[in-house]
């Protein structure tokens, strides 16, 4: 990949909207974390091998060392010098692996965050819909929450004339 192309897809990421607006589980934030940190790892050898340049004077070592062969021989090696090619199949699989998984998570993420946002949308259209208090009767109340009426019936009938915990909550409000 070309510098340019890595530095556009390092400026089109959006990390921090990535690690705290989208909610992300923490194994996929810890992933991302370890992810950055390679690359930034990788990016920075890569620099300090390009900027490093391997210009040895053989001229200077002959002159000063009285065993020419082996200078000779150095050089000989440093010129036929060729990098070794390494088989990445390996960490191509495990990019691979780790890239179904990333999109698994993200995948359970969305579809979590859209049933979350189904509930909240309907709780909010119940909210729309639902009468002002001042309109309800408790007739209404006793068809909604049929609990509450048979609670109260049997206060009634044992002889309970306040509500546990009411005065705790709001204070006494008689005027006596």
């Amino acid at each position: 990949m070309s510098t340019s192309v890595s530095k556009a897809a390092q400026v089109a990421v959006d990390w921090a909207r990535i690690t705290g607006k989208l909610g992300l589980p923490k194994e996929t934030l810890q992933a991302l974390s370890s992810f950055r940190k390679r690359a930034a790892d990788a990016r920075l050898q890569h620099a300090q091998v390009t900027e490093h340049k391997a210009e040895i004077d053989f001229e200077h070592y002959r002159k000063i060392l009285k065993n020419k062969s082996v200078v000779d021989e150095g050089e000989k090696l440093f010129k036929g010098f060729k990098p070794a090619d390494y088989d990445v199949a390996a960490q191509l699989k495990t990019i691979e692996a780790f890239e179904g998984k990333a999109l698994e998570s993200a995948k359970a993420v969305v579809s979590a965050t859209e049933s979350e946002l189904t509930g909240l949308n309907a709780t909010l259209k119940n909210i729309e819909d639902a009468r002002p208090f001042d309109q309800l009767s408790l007739d209404d109340v006793a068809k909604a929450r049929p609990e509450i009426t048979k609670a109260v019936e049997t206060m009634v009938a044992k002889g309970k004339w306040t509500v546990p915990g009411y005065t705790e909550k709001f204070g006494n409000l008689s005027a006596m």
